[in-house]
């Protein structure tokens, strides 16, 4: 070896070259440079040899494997979108858009913030399989509120086989005991917990200092010291914190510290509160939004990503939602329901009567009873009788004297305002048990409702359950569909257990849905309402997550008094996907006070969802003020049944204003207006899990190992030896083949490996023997050479106080890959490059022998002139796109520094002023010279392949 030789260093196989020749005592060694690495090794002579000796250099599996490298390398540039490629779910137009703008940036840090019903969920997952196949990511946790948690584990699983584990707070305890890192939040790499699990305590009532701070340990500390890669929060508007609610905002802001990648959900970001929304934003880049001045559209832009529903549309550009029907209907009394109206006054007068002395006494707990069962009356029988035989089991429970003193035995003090955020379910459970006003009293009252509520039971079935049977006959008449579906909403499990026993008995086949089934039997339920199950009866809690869009009937059998939970309800069938006009059937007793209130409201409501559009109106509904707000105007009304009208304006007046503030909030979100369909036809059948196998079948064969394909019924795998030695079987490359036969390895760019054969560096050297390779796809007399190049720019991390400095190399280093035929008249044709490109994967091709010595030289320096003259627009491209990078990171940068430097000259003690701007001035510097420094830029240009291309086939 002499100086200036390239050689190929064993046992990589990388070429370099030779920069030193050294003997000392006897050992000789050789400095070699390798370009791809940009790095210097010293090695012994027999670690490396002359390129013109490596034939395996140009054999035809080893040209195969580089050419499918180049081609997965590409991309991997972010020029092709691989999460949706072969994917269990296909995205919609939206979602497709919201995942290529989400991965177009370096900073993959933003707000999701499509309104209601268009499936952020998904466009989240899809942005996470993204960066997964990138390998950019590993370790993910999504935070959700505890009604959402079990649906985004179902959901990962079935729309993108990713498995996640779901950690409560009550978990942690058990898994520190086998977790042997100490740390029960690294157990698994993708994990699900909840919101208001994990938030810090400031105190608790009976817990010393230390406690509180070992219990915000074990749910927060080691929870961020995980090493998590992506954070999604879900309903992250949550996070924006209040004076009242400052322990979300700090748990925002420590997730938002602890991940380069960071995905906030929510359909309602900005609820008429710009400190709420600026805090919330903060958690995406605290120096792009310092103050409230900098929630301009245009700052705010660039980190949200929505879509309204009046622009979402199908793969073939149809709107993406039908119009809807909704139906109240008022069931009358009739002669034969004496017993079921009777209860229902006598309720009525009870909880009227009982609710007035609570209130006289301040006793809001025994108030919320009161309200809570003229709700079960109207709801069934069965669901009054039930609660009053439990309420009377506590009552009797009690000791004499002790009546008002303490919480009753199997009971609880609650807070009303918070139990209105619960389900039925979860009302009840809190109501039954709150201390009576007078143990005796209470106690002939609820056993004369429970005698009068055992009579109307015996009378027979319930008008409402009688007038359900008439109206799934009538859907079944008018649909022409004998086995027509059936969603049925309840709020209470008695009065679904009753429901579903009238039904059975009149031969209709019937399932329960509800929150004690766990996820694989609502899957199991879900699967059977979708082949054998004519109705399905769902109560508040079971319909969490339910994707139901094979179905579009549905029954509200009793109404929740919020609006928005009625359409939520219809939300499970009126989806993605439904391809019939949703009908939604409201059912109430006649002349009840739920009749007078709703028929008042529907009207007026209707005035405000024309104004504002149902989705608007919606964010308001959609909240814990709103609640509030429905709950009073049914409790006033109930007890002054002349005052439904101007309750019911009041709480609309309410309504009217927050729609108005939140259509103002909303148009600094903006919007991504009208999407386009022809994205969706480029990813059908695309060839990249082709490549992907090429690459990894002639990588296997070229370096010294095998690869055997196994046909096993029809089923195609592959059994690979490494070039190491290691082995895997059965293993394929499609999610077709994967899902085909599920004992399989699927092999994709996850896999380090595999990820390593396509991000593998290599240099094509001047003076390197070029192989001969006859085309039969190029007319025969047509001759050239044939090459690919990578075009980058080199730089340092961009300081980014958020993110990791692997990430943001990755990232800086941006190539792309530029494929060049050149005839020998010197004249270049691209489609031609890339129709060889496909060839030379696919093997189609002959070889003959190399072009050597100077033929080779003078080859290589004509096609590298021509790569630097046809790569210029790339390489400007990738420039610009840096510089731009830079000038936002200069922008936000100085207003932040701005800002903090007009908060400190605020403070008022002096030497705490100076002290505050000396180390403020010092960051600023520091920030400033590592800016500085990613302006100096170093392009690349490295040969890649170079062949001597022939046609071999006809004129």
């Amino acid at each position: 070896m002499k100086l200036g030789d390239w050689v190929v260093l064993l046992p990589g196989q990388e070429s370099g070259q030779v920069v030193e020749v050294a003997t000392l005592w006897g050992d000789q060694r050789l400095r070699v440079w390798l370009p791809a690495q940009q790095t210097m090794l010293s090695v012994p002579p027999d670690r490396v040899r002359p390129l013109a000796q490596a034939e395996h250099l140009w054999s035809p599996e080893a040209l195969a494997y580089l050419t499918a490298a180049a081609r997965v390398g590409e991309a991997l540039t972010q020029e092709v979108l691989l999460a949706p490629i072969g994917a269990p779910v296909i995205p919609l137009p939206h979602q497709l858009h919201a995942l290529s703008r989400a991965v177009s940036g370096d900073r993959i840090r933003y707000l999701l913030a499509d309104e209601v019903g268009l499936g952020k969920t998904i466009e989240a997952g899809l942005i996470l399989r993204e960066l997964k196949l990138r390998g950019l990511v590993r370790r993910v946790l999504v935070v959700a509120p505890a009604g959402l948690v079990t649906q985004w584990v179902a959901e990962m699983k079935t729309h993108f086989h990713e498995d996640f584990r779901l950690i409560l707070s009550e978990d942690l305890s058990a898994l520190e005991r086998w977790t042997s890192e100490g740390n029960p939040w690294q157990s698994h790499p993708q994990v699900v917990t909840t919101m208001d699990g994990i938030k810090p305590l400031d105190s608790r009532r009976g817990w010393s200092a230390g406690e509180v701070a070992e219990f915000n340990r074990r749910r927060l500390e080691d929870l961020v010291a995980s090493g998590w890669d992506l954070v999604i929060v879900d309903e992250s508007h949550r996070l924006g914190g209040s004076t009242e609610d400052v322990a979300r905002h700090q748990l925002g802001r420590a997730l938002a510290e602890c991940a380069p990648y960071l995905l906030l959900l929510s359909a309602t970001p900005h609820q008429g509160k710009s400190d709420a929304f600026l805090r919330l934003l903060s958690l995406l880049d605290p120096m792009a939004f310092p103050d409230l001045a900098s929630l301009t559209q245009e700052r705010v832009r660039p980190f949200v990503i929505r879509t309204e529903k009046r622009h979402a549309v199908t793969a073939e550009g149809q709107p993406l939602f039908l119009p809807r029907r909704t139906e109240l209907r008022a069931i009358p009394w009739q002669d034969r329901h004496q017993r079921q109206r009777d209860l229902y006054e006598a309720a009525t007068a009870y909880a009227r009567n009982g609710y007035n002395r609570a209130l006289a006494k301040q006793q809001r707990h025994i108030g919320f009873l009161m309200v809570l069962l003229q709700r079960l009356v109207s709801s069934s029988t069965r669901a009054f009788s039930h609660t009053i035989e439990r309420r009377l089991a506590v009552v009797r429970s009690l000791r004499p004297g002790l009546a008002g003193t303490q919480p009753p035995a199997g009971g609880t003090w609650f807070d009303p305002r918070q139990a209105l955020e619960t389900d039925g379910e979860q009302q009840i459970t809190l109501a039954v048990g709150v201390d009576p006003q007078g143990q005796a009293e209470e106690l002939a009252e609820l056993e004369a409702l429970l005698t009068a509520a055992k009579q109307a039971e015996a009378n027979g079935p319930d008008p409402k359950a009688e007038a359900l049977f008439d109206l799934l006959q009538q859907m079944q008449q008018e649909t022409g569909d004998p086995e027509v579906k059936i969603l049925i909403f309840t709020e209470f499990l008695p009065t679904q257990e009753m429901l579903a026993g009238f039904l059975r008995a009149r031969g209709c086949t019937a399932g329960c849905l509800n929150g004690s089934l766990d996820l694989e039997d609502r899957r199991t339920l879900q699967r059977q309402f979708a082949t054998d199950l004519r109705v399905l009866i769902s109560t508040e809690a079971g319909g969490e997550g339910l994707n139901l869009q094979f179905c579009h009937i549905v029954v509200n059998y009793d109404l929740p008094w919020n609006p928005m939970r009625i359409e939520q309800r219809i939300g499970r069938v009126d989806r993605i996907g439904q391809r019939q006009v949703v009908r939604a059937f409201n059912l109430v007793l006649a002349n009840s006070v739920e009749h007078r209130v709703r028929d008042v409201l529907e009207e007026k409501l209707a005035v405000i969802l024309a104004e504002f559009g149902v989705d608007k109106t919606g964010d308001v509904l959609d909240t814990a003020e709103a609640e509030a707000v429905f709950e009073k105007v049914y409790r006033e009304s109930f007890l002054a049944p002349d005052t439904v009208e101007r309750s019911v304006e009041a709480a609309l007046t309410q309504v009217r204003q927050a729609a108005a503030a939140r259509r103002t909030g909303a148009g600094v979100l903006g919007s991504e207006g009208e999407v386009e369909t022809s994205r969706l036809e480029a990813l059908r059948d695309h060839p990249i899990f082709h490549w992907l196998e090429r690459m990894v079948v002639s990588y296997c064969r070229s370096h010294g190992g095998q690869a055997e394909m196994q046909d096993r019924r029809g089923l195609r795998s592959w059994n690979l030896t490494w070039p190491d030695g290691s082995t895997a079987e059965r293993v394929v490359f499609t999610p077709q083949e994967a899902a085909a036969d599920p004992r399989a390895r699927h092999l994709t760019l996850e896999d380090p490996t595999v990820r390593g054969l396509a991000q593998r560096p290599w240099v094509w050297a001047p003076g390197q023997p070029i192989p001969l390779v006859l085309v039969g796809d190029i007319p025969s007399g047509v001759s050239g050479y044939w090459s690919l190049w990578r075009i980058a720019v080199r730089s340092a991390p961009v300081p980014r106080p958020l993110e990791a400095t692997s990430v943001d190399e990755q990232l800086s280093r941006s190539h792309r890959i530029l494929a060049l035929f050149m005839r020998d008249d010197g004249r270049v044709f691209q489609p031609t490059a890339r129709r060889v490109w496909d060839v030379l994967i696919a093997g189609e091709w002959l070889a003959g022998d190399p072009v050597a010595g100077e033929a080779s030289t003078n080859a290589f320096n004509r096609l590298r002139g021509l790569a630097e003259e046809h790569g210029d627009p790339l390489y400007r491209r990738i420039r610009d796109e840096h510089r731009q990078r830079l000038g936002r990171e200069r922008e936000k940068g100085e207003r932040a520094f701005r800002v903090r430097h007009e908060a400190i000259q605020r403070i008022g003690l002096e030497q705490v002023r100076n002290h505050r701007l000396a180390a403020l001035a010092a960051e600023e510097a520091t920030w400033t010279t590592n800016l500085k420094a990613q302006e100096d830029l170093r392009p690349e240009l490295t040969a890649l392949v170079l062949l001597r291309v022939e046609g071999a086939g006809g004129t």
